[in-house]
């Protein structure tokens, strides 16, 4: 078996592009609507707010442009990534309110770091949703690669976006 550049760091980084951008996005809002167009409406289960209140209507509209403008773009050279982005998109999104959830459910505060959860849920649910398209997933080196990077990229991009004061924490 050959690993080449491409097969190990290019493919993968733009099979996941999609999603990584889909889960950028929204920063760019600054927090404009943080408490408005909530995603859960402020229900509650057991007490417990069920998404709280940085999910939003306009932060998931955000997310879902992000990563279908990449995969439209991508689609020019590679065709297949036009369903496959999408979905990795959605899955990304996906991931996150099912991160938000969990978060809120075992008493994490909003906005608090939650270890691994924050940093690799929209990524499960990336896969999860692309899964029927796997034979275009890069290869098992090159997904551990996605996990590094993408563990690599939160703690970078988190700090940015907060010294650029685009978030109010550094994770």
């Amino acid at each position: 078996m050959s690993i080449s550049l491409y097969s190990l760091v290019i493919y993968p980084i733009l099979f996941i592009l999609p999603a990584y951008a889909a889960n950028g996005a929204p920063v760019l809002l600054k927090g404009r609507w943080r408490g408005k167009y909530l995603l859960d409406r402020g229900k509650k289960i057991g007490g417990r707010r069920i998404l709280g209140n940085n999910k939003t209507l306009p932060g998931t509209m955000v997310s879902l442009a992000g990563g279908i403008v990449v995969s439209l773009a991508e689609y020019a050279f590679l065709p297949y990534m036009l369903p496959v982005g999408i979905l990795l998109t959605v899955g990304a999104n996906a991931g996150d309110l099912a991160g938000s959830f969990i978060k809120r459910m075992v008493n994490v505060a909003p906005g608090k770091n939650a270890l691994i959860l924050d940093q690799y849920d929209f990524l499960a649910g990336a896969f999860a949703f692309a899964a029927p398209f796997a034979a275009y997933f890069p290869s098992l080196y090159g997904i551990l690669f996605i996990a590094a990077l993408t563990g690599a990229m939160h703690v970078l991009t988190n700090h940015g976006a907060y010294r650029l004061r685009l978030k109010d924490v550094p994770w």
